[in-house]
């Protein structure tokens, strides 16, 4: 039975017209308008739902990246210390990176020595990967909205690439500052007091402190575009080799060559280990000028950084450092990555 033009509410008349005078391609694409106040009901509730859930999921990608975060700092930061003081020191001062490490237990202890400056990363590191992995997340949904997604809804290589560079652009707001305070803690524990002399900085909020006064926020920020510069392409490589470690490993059906099973967490943090070795290999040079950058006194920028490097030791003097960079990226980010699917796997076990 027919509803006659005269009983029609408002908004089956308007999903009339447009069905009958558009088009039908382009009738098709138009969002359906709610016909009687029961179908709006419903239609809200859906919407709530979707926006929820979508919630949600974000809220578990910043709490798992900040737990993969926190992970990547315990395993990772003496790495971390050693490649920032080999790229800080002058020529002369280490003889490699073991020698970085026997001075440094030998001035200051075990903990203190392979530890100085693990304040600020700790503190930063939370939100600083939360938002790298909610960044990565919504860099996806972007591409998915606005490029043509494969019919099983992956993403390609390409595809991630340009998601995880997405990732670095709110990260850097967090990075820039953490990294400024960590490297200057960690180089001035380099620095031979004479007796009786105390450190510039007593801490993280002490260097936040003296920075602003010396020069403002701009001093607090310095690095901000080094580091930009360091954490787009690398978030790039970074996202883009574990989505494809993460494929090649995934156990797959020998008939349809479909994916067969879930990754193992071996295979996670292998994947994880392969692809922090590719964020570091493309990006280093820019590590050290921002590293340079952001230890320097007065007034400094990056092309006099650059000019200063290469003018002291050609193109090698973009590497120091590079072997304790990469002995970091293994166990950092593969502990990162475990972490990261633990968290979801403990987030699925009470949420869903």
């Amino acid at each position: 039975m027919s509803t006659s033009p005269s009983s029609e509410t408002p908004g089956a008349a308007v999903n009339r017209k447009l069905q009958s005078t558009l088009p039908l391609v382009v009738a098709d694409k138009i969002p359906h308008i709610p016909e009687t106040k029961a179908e709006l009901k419903e239609e809200l509730k859906a919407e709530a739902k979707v926006a929820a859930s979508s919630g949600m999921a974000q809220l578990r990608s910043l709490a798992a990246g900040g737990f993969g975060g926190v992970c990547a700092v315990v395993v990772g930061h003496p790495f971390d210390l050693v490649k920032v003081r080999m790229q800080t020191a002058e020529k002369g001062v280490y003889s490699s990176a073991v020698d970085v490490v026997r001075k440094s237990i030998a001035r200051d202890g075990l903990r203190r020595g392979l530890y100085a400056g693990v304040s600020a990363p700790l503190l930063g590191v939370t939100p600083m990967f939360a938002v790298s992995f909610w960044g990565y997340d919504l860099g996806k949904s972007i591409v998915r909205s606005t490029s043509t997604v494969a019919a099983d809804g992956n993403l390609s290589i390409a595809q991630i690439s340009a998601a995880g560079f997405f990732s670095a652009i709110p990260m850097t707001a967090i990075t820039a500052p953490f990294e400024r305070v960590k490297v200057i803690l960690q180089v001035q524990g380099q620095k031979a007091l004479a007796p009786g002399e105390k450190p510039k900085y007593s801490g993280g909020t002490d260097v936040v402190r003296q920075l602003y006064r010396e020069g403002g926020v701009r001093s607090v920020f310095r690095g901000s575009v080094a580091t930009l510069a360091r954490d787009g392409p690398g978030s790039a490589a970074y996202f883009a080799a574990y989505e494809y470690i993460k494929r090649k490993l995934t156990p797959k059906d020998p008939v349809t060559g479909e994916p067969s099973g879930k990754l193992s967490l071996v295979a996670i943090t292998c994947a994880g280990a392969a692809a922090g070795v590719a964020m570091w290999i493309p990006v280093f040079p820019i590590d050290t000028v921002k590293s340079r950058l952001q230890t320097a006194e007065g007034n400094v920028t990056i092309g006099g950084v650059v000019r200063g490097l290469y003018g002291k030791g050609g193109y090698r003097a973009f590497f120091p450092g590079f072997g304790p960079a990469l002995a970091r990226a293994v166990p950092a980010n593969a502990a990162t990555f475990l972490g990261v699917e633990l968290a979801h796997q403990a987030m699925n076990k009470v949420f869903n």
